[in-house]
């Protein structure tokens, strides 16, 4: 009786009930999503319906829906999953309005929208000219963050333009400015912020965060400026004709800082001195800007705030990961920027903590204290900015945030370029590792994802790991030739590699699918192949690193939506599944590990979000 009622339970409960709780969520500051309602033209002329479940619904919330104001449905929506088929023809706009629990939500689909996914027009910067060989430069839309700028529950996004010229920090060369623009979903315009000559053009230089910081409802917005950055409003820092930039376009001196932009006007709200200053250059591991002017990003939960009834989110800013790395958190408290505490591995304390670093970094309670630690590639660093632990594997460009099925604790897959320490696996509070694949190559690539039903937990390759590796470190997958001694891959499969770049909740099940060049494909468990579910129209980024502009679960039910450009840069597209599902978990963007991942994909190599508890089909063994 006690499995029977335990099956019922699960089959009645809300996924997102799986989490383990790390946070006393009614004491933090966060942020209040609507309904999320969003409708899609199909192929077949049907629209797909789909909205979110939150927090505050019951596990059983019935919704009813209504388009230009008449029932859609009899009875209302119950036990299933939050999505609905309209098979009336568009023959006019159509307002789809969701009504259930405390909170509703509407969106207004145009009779003439495109068929598949949301339109937003850009304004798309003129381009123009700077010294060098590739002087005229013309301007792409490149990554994306989103946040409520206003306070309506809804989603507004904030995107880079990237200059055709940017650069690696490796390569010398004059880049343009980079641009940030803050969009409504219908396309509106409200700001743009150039952040001028001094600002150097590339992944490494501008990580951009975007937040309620200082708990309004509102979000601010945070990056890094230099002398001739320019508000929206016009107003500059600091000198206005000051040029730093080098014969080579590098910029090695000269003021930095850290501001922090209002999100609904984009005016500048308060300035102050980047931490650390670059100093000697060789003390960060070259005299040329290459390893120096490395910047990471982020925001946690870090500890109770001043004058602040609920705990209020920092931001982190960061300079460093080859050699020394620095980390500065950040408080905004609606008036002024204030430095809460400082890392920095030139105190002798954390000295053996240089080096360390990745392109990018996974921010959660690993410890269960109700606070945030920094996954800092191969370091972590606690709440109150003193080291937690160090693995000495050096540095990586890949890094995933994995959880137990069986109680959610949370474990760091990552990879190495050392050409000795290949990929491990650890726990993420104390960072023992449970496994590890040795290498003498420079393990560029690492994937974490549950993508096979028949082996709990979730699913792990890399570069070299010589097939899929299960949480024991044991290998699960690999190609049907993989014993082939001519076959030294086993990540090949049916004549393709398995991709390590993104995950993305697609399909109907609870298993995660990879997104990699505009394309989503799910691997078949059974066959040992990878099958193609769906392909965009549109151009991802980045190159070789093939990200979309921003890869989150910003509306309709818990699965992922995916925001790209078209190859002009006119316009933005987010493509949303129209694949049925039964499932409801709540809406991912109110668990905090994925929030913040969210907040900072835009970091670095961008790395997909990843929640702080497992979602996937094994969950059910727990519960028998």
């Amino acid at each position: 009786m006690r499995r029977l009622f335990l099956i019922i339970t699960y089959l009645i409960a809300s996924l997102s009930s799986w989490a383990q709780p790390r946070y006393d969520l009614a004491k933090m500051s966060r942020e209040k999503l609507d309904r999320g309602v969003v409708a899609i033209r199909q192929n077949d002329g049907s629209i797909f319906v789909s909205w979110r479940t939150l927090e505050s619904d019951n596990k059983d919330e019935a919704f009813i829906l209504y388009r230009n104001g008449k029932k859609l449905v009899n009875n209302p929506l119950k036990s299933c999953g939050t999505y609905y088929i309209d098979q009336h023809p568009l023959d006019e706009d159509a307002i789809y309005e969701v009504r259930g629990g405390e909170v509703n939500g509407e969106f207004t689909l145009c009779k003439d929208a495109p068929v598949g996914y949301i339109a937003i027009p850009l304004q798309k910067p003129e381009g123009g000219m700077v010294p060098g060989p590739r002087g005229n430069f013309r301007y792409t839309a490149n990554d994306a963050t989103v946040a409520d700028v206003d306070g309506d529950g809804q989603y507004e996004i904030i995107l880079k333009w990237d200059p055709s010229n940017a650069h690696d920090n490796s390569h010398d060369g004059y880049t343009g400015p980079t641009l940030l623009d803050c969009y409504r979903l219908n396309g509106e315009k409200l700001w743009r912020i150039n952040l001028g000559k001094n600002i150097r053009s590339g992944a490494h230089y501008t990580p951009f965060i975007v937040y309620d910081f200082d708990g309004d409802g509102c979000a601010e917005l945070m990056v890094k400026t230099a002398d001739g950055t320019r508000d929206a409003l016009g107003r500059v820092i600091g000198d206005s004709v000051a040029d730093y930039r080098n014969e080579v376009g590098r910029i090695l001196e000269g003021p930095e800082y850290i501001t922090v932009f209002n999100g609904l006007t984009g005016a500048i709200m308060d300035t102050k001195p980047y931490i650390p200053e670059r100093g000697d250059l060789a003390v960060w591991g070259d005299t040329r800007g290459n390893r120096s002017e490395r910047y990471l990003a982020g925001l946690g939960y870090f500890g109770a705030t001043a004058n602040s009834k609920l705990m209020l989110p920092s931001a982190i800013f960061c300079r460093g990961y080859y050699t020394r790395s620095v980390i500065a958190c950040w408080d905004w408290d609606g008036h002024e920027l204030r430095n809460r505490w400082t890392f920095d591995t030139n105190d002798p304390e954390w000295h053996s903590y240089a080096g360390q670093g990745n392109h990018n970094l996974r921010i959660a309670d690993v410890d269960g204290d109700g606070l945030d630690e920094i996954t800092y590639g191969s370091m972590a660093v606690d709440h109150d900015g003193r080291g937690l632990y160090n693995t000495g594997m050096g540095h990586g460009d890949a890094i995933h945030l994995v959880a137990d099925p069986k109680d959610d604790r949370l474990y760091i897959w990552d990879c190495h370029e050392n050409r000795r320490d290949g990929s491990d696996l650890r726990d993420a509070a104390t960072g023992e590792v449970v496994f590890q694949i040795k290498s003498r190559t420079d393990v560029g690539r690492a994937m974490a994802a549950d993508i096979d039903p028949t082996n709990p937990g979730v699913e792990m390759w890399s570069a070299d790991s010589h097939g899929i590796r299960n949480m024991k470190g044991e290998v699960i997958g690999k190609a049907k030739d993989a014993d082939d001694p001519q076959h030294h891959n086993y990540l090949i499969m049916n004549g393709r590699w398995l991709s390590m770049n993104f995950g993305i909740w697609w399909d109907g099940d609870l298993l995660r699918e990879l997104l990699d060049r505009e394309t989503v494909s799910k691997y078949d468990w059974e066959n040992h192949q990878i099958v193609d579910l769906q392909k965009f129209e549109g151009q991802f980024n980045n190159g070789t690193k093939s990200n979309p502009c921003l890869s989150a679960d910003i509306l309709g039910d818990w699965r992922e939506e995916v925001v790209m450009r078209n190859r002009e840069s006119t316009e933005l597209r987010i493509y949303t599944t129209t694949i049925p599902t039964d499932y409801r978990i709540n809406c991912l963007m109110q668990d905090i590990p994925y929030r913040l991942s969210v907040a900072y994909q835009n970091v670095g190599y961008n790395q997909p979000p990843e929640p702080g508890f497992y979602i996937g089909p094994d969950k059910m063994d727990y519960l028998k």
